[in-house]
C-alpha cells in the first residue's frame, strides 16, 4: 500500500493554482494589436497643425515617440506594450501620439512651424541620444514631461500615461508618483 505524503496536496494545490495564474497572465496579453494603427496616428509630420487638431479634440498633449530602426527596446515596446489595446486605448483617449526616428531624413514641421528633418528634430531640438524617448509636450507644444527607456510592463506605462494626463508632473516625481501607485 502506497502512502502519499501530506505535502503531495499541496504540491498539487500550488501547481493548480499556478496554472490558473499563468492562464490569467495570457488572457492579460492575448489580441494584442499592431500599434502602428492602433496606437501611432498618421500624421504628414505637422507638428504645428497636430497641435491644433489635439486642441480640437480634447487632448491633454501630444506624445512624441522617438525611436530609430535598431532600437530592441523600442521594439521590445512596440511587441509587448503598445500593442495591447488597454494601453491604446487610453493613449489615444488622452493623447495624440506620434513617432519620430532619431535617424530620420523626413522633413517635418516643428511645433514652431518650422521645417526640419527628423533627426535635427530628435537629437539637436530634443537632445535625443537613446532610444526610446516618450516626450510629452503640453497643447502649446512644450515639453512637459520625458520617460527614457523601455517600461517594465503594460502596468507602467498605463501609470505613465496617468502620471501625465492627470498632472501629477507638476506636484512630483514619476517614480515617487510610481511607488505610490503600486502601494493603493
Amino acid at each position: 500500500m502506497t502512502r502519499k505524503s501530506p505535502n503531495h496536496g499541496i504540491f498539487a494545490a500550488l501547481m493548480l493554482a499556478l496554472a490558473f495564474l499563468l492562464a490569467g497572465t495570457a488572457v492579460a496579453q492575448e489580441d494584442p494589436r499592431d500599434p502602428e494603427e492602433y496606437f501611432f496616428q498618421p500624421t504628414f509630420g505637422d507638428f504645428q497643425e497636430e497641435l491644433e487638431m489635439a486642441r480640437e479634440d480634447g487632448k491633454k498633449g501630444i506624445l512624441i515617440f522617438f525611436e530609430m530602426d535598431d532600437c530592441p527596446f523600442c521594439h521590445r515596446m512596440k511587441n509587448q506594450v503598445l500593442n495591447q489595446p488597454e494601453v491604446q486605448d487610453y493613449y489615444r483617449e488622452h493623447f495624440a501620439i506620434f513617432s519620430v526616428d532619431i535617424e530620420g531624413d523626413i522633413e517635418i514641421t516643428d511645433f514652431e512651424g518650422e521645417p526640419r528633418r527628423q533627426a535635427d528634430f530628435a537629437t539637436r531640438d530634443f537632445r535625443v541620444r537613446a532610444t526610446p524617448v516618450f516626450q510629452f509636450f503640453d497643447l502649446d507644444g512644450e515639453p512637459i514631461h520625458r520617460f527614457t527607456g523601455a517600461t517594465r510592463d503594460t502596468e507602467e506605462f498605463l501609470t505613465l500615461g496617468k502620471f501625465v494626463a492627470e498632472g501629477h508632473f507638476e506636484e512630483t516625481s514619476f517614480n515617487r508618483f510610481r511607488r505610490e501607485q503600486r502601494g493603493r
